[in-house]
């Protein structure tokens, strides 16, 4: 009857310990500035190609990053350009672990945060380039991803998108992702 009585108890721990559990935290990425679904601002727009914008990275704020992260990556991409490879807006890349936020306008070299990398986007620019669709090209969709990165990445100061691209994917341990719209009529 102990040894019922015993078998008993340990099993209700068990569940009880089992039921309360923390669930894993999510990876999570949320802007001031965009929104999933939702058409971003003119401040998001590039100044120049004719768009006229301010040319501003969002805001963008992440928490949830899975255990190890190390540093972070930020990538801003377009995959409705009409180039046949899509659009590299924005990669920065060994973002501090320490750091889970960049400003409006971090896109610009010298707001990024100590020790990270800006990659050359496909304006040709070290740094964040706006939207900018051909008028008349109906809705882009721009996906806005963070990634949480096992090691600092070892990249050439003139790594292509692709390379960086592929360098970021291949040492991930996780993403999270906002895809906000942009058009010009």
């Amino acid at each position: 009857m102990k040894n019922v009585k015993l078998g008993l108890l340990l099993t209700a721990a068990l569940w009880v310990s089992q039921s309360t559990a923390a669930e894993p935290t999510q990876f999570t990425l949320t802007s001031t500035d965009i929104a999933a679904g939702k058409h971003m601002k003119k401040a998001q727009e590039f100044n120049g190609f004719g768009c006229t914008g301010d040319d501003l990275s969002p805001q963008l704020s992440w928490s949830g990053a899975p255990k190890g992260t190390v540093a972070y990556a930020v990538f801003a991409y377009d995959p409705d350009a009409p180039t046949g490879s899509g659009w590299w807006h924005w990669q920065l890349v060994n973002i501090p672990a320490d750091v889970t936020s960049l400003a409006t306008g971090a896109g610009k070299s010298d707001k990024a945060p100590q020790g990270s990398q800006h990659i050359e986007n496909d304006y040709g620019v070290a740094g964040f380039g706006g939207a900018c669709p051909p008028q008349g090209h109906g809705v882009h969709h721009y996906q806005f991803t963070v990634y949480a990165l096992s090691k600092k990445l070892e990249l050439p100061a003139n790594a292509s998108g692709a390379l960086t691209g592929y360098m970021v994917k291949a040492n991930s341990l996780g993403s999270a992702s906002i895809e906000a719209l942009y058009k010009r009529d």
